[in-house]
């Protein structure tokens, strides 16, 4: 039997070398997989974090620090919230190294842990492996080591996809509330979809996504859609922690042979070398992207440990030590020793450092409103009917806390006066405005070069206070020096 033939009797992805992928072969033909449950104390240890991180998942868009949402992406608004902190778009500074921050974050866990986030932490894989296989299973029933699963018929499998399709709306729900106010989000559900048929389409989209990447797309998310597996080759190094196959002691791989019997006399065999791999494929049917890992470090292994608690399990049954598959470096499984502290750890650590010390320097230093003095349109100055000079100032206030704050504009200048047409400016927490004022000036005030400066004086009833420089323009006075 061919080891394309074992395969599909284990129910293992087939072993080729002419396959692409895992979940694809070389004709283009998509390979299904299911893999089996492989429990053990990893599987056990993720299956705890996973219904933890699914529970925080849910809450953290309602629960609120200081009275604003611990984390709430409002891209209509252009109010990002993160810890109680709203970033808007003219924190250009802060978000960028936020961002940078993040993916120097991603690249030292990476060097130090591997793939641990995808493995343990990734909601495609929480969701995937903890919420919808335990469901098909339930239904469709398990795979076992030697038999293929046929699929539910019938009732059960309109139950599976009814069940399917409210993990959707629940997942749909919960993302949304990430970019969506919740009492707005709960108003949307609780009201006629007619009421607002924008907001009902966009769910809708969202639901039906959900159900293509977790009923249809699976692992392909993975393996195609996501970027990381490809990113890791360049954040890896020797001494990072993946899972590994000790390919010294499990190689060559063969079935244990037993001692043969005539009636009460042993007969001598000659024992073959072989190593601890009995090549009972578990490593590989128990994977959820299909891999076989005793063919090394591969962009699709996700580093969830399920190879490792099948091939433990093996172990303990055949009296040999566990750790033939493990949570090593590929310096370790050569016998040397890993080393946690390196250089690329310390630059990332330092860099990570500067820029976090620099954006709380930012962060800190912020003010509770944001002025400022937008460029002049039209003309630069005019002559009113009294021989003064106005100057048409426009002025953006942004309104950066967390309270209804009632701003005004007023100027110390004795000679100088301001009209508006309004006397105060109200504006709610985060909400931008840009408004309008003529400030007029004695036409003999302007120097030799026709320009003069102003400070005006915002407040707030909040106790902001900030004064900005205005540089007026109006006629050269003749006859006078520069």
């Amino acid at each position: 039997m061919t080891e394309q033939a074992k395969a599909k009797v284990k129910g293992a992805a087939p072993v080729s070398d002419d396959d692409v992928l895992s979940t694809l072969s070389a004709d283009g033909a998509r390979r299904w997989l299911r893999p089996r449950v492989s429990p053990g104390r990893f599987w056990h240890a993720r299956r705890i974090m996973a219904y933890l991180l699914i529970i925080i998942f849910a809450l953290v868009p309602h629960l609120r620090i200081n009275g604003q949402p611990v984390l709430l992406l409002d891209v209509v608004q252009r109010r990002f919230t993160i810890f109680g902190v709203t970033f808007l778009p003219t924190d250009t500074a802060l978000i960028a190294l936020l961002i940078i921050t993040m993916a120097l974050v991603v690249f030292f866990v990476t060097a130090l842990f591997g793939r641990i986030w995808c493995g343990w932490a990734c909601p495609q894989t929480v969701y995937m492996e903890f919420l919808f296989r335990p469901v098909e299973r339930f239904f469709d029933g398990a795979p076992g080591k030697r038999q293929r699963v046929k699929g539910s018929q019938g009732l059960r499998r309109v139950l599976k996809h009814a069940t399917f399709v409210i993990l959707a709306l629940f997942l749909a729900h919960t993302f949304l509330a990430y970019f969506v106010p919740p009492a707005q989000l709960i108003q949307w559900m609780t009201r006629s979809p007619f009421e607002h048929p924008t907001a009902f389409l966009v769910m809708a989209a969202t639901t039906g996504l959900m159900l293509f990447d977790f009923g249809y797309f699976r692992e392909q998310t993975c393996l195609i859609a996501c970027p990381y597996g490809r990113f890791q080759a360049a954040m890896l190094d020797r001494h990072s922690m993946i899972i590994t196959y000790d390919e010294r002691r499990g190689e060559p791989r063969g079935k244990k042979r037993k001692t043969l019997r005539n009636q009460d006399v042993a007969l001598p065999v000659v024992e073959q070398e072989l190593g601890d791999c009995i090549d009972c494929h578990l490593c590989v049917t128990t994977c959820p992207t299909g891999i076989d890992i005793r063919n090394g470090l591969q962009m699709e292994c996700i580093g969830c440990a399920q190879c490792i608690d099948a091939c433990d399990a093996v172990m303990n049954k055949i009296k040999r030590p566990r750790g033939l598959i493990r949570y090593s470096s590929l310096a370790g499984v050569q016998g040397k020793k890993r080393r946690i502290i390196r250089p690329r750890l310390i630059v990332y650590a330092a860099v990570m450092l500067v820029l976090l010390l620099l954006f709380a320097l930012l962060l800190t230093s912020r003010t509770a409103a944001e002025v400022a003095i937008l460029p002049r349109q039209g003309s630069p100055f005019y002559t009113l009917d009294t021989g003064e000079i106005g100057n048409q100032v426009r002025m953006r206030l942004v309104n950066r806390s967390n309270e209804v704050v009632t701003y005004t504009v007023s100027t110390m200048e004795p000679d100088v006066r301001l009209d508006l047409a309004w006397d105060s400016l109200t504006l709610e927490p985060a909400q931008a405005e840009t408004v309008g004022l003529v400030a007029v000036f004695p036409a003999q005030s302007f120097g030799p070069r026709g320009m003069r400066e102003v400070m005006l004086t915002i407040t707030g009833d909040d106790g902001f206070e900030r004064q900005v420089r205005y540089r007026a323009l109006g006629p050269v006075q003749r006859g006078t020096s520069p």
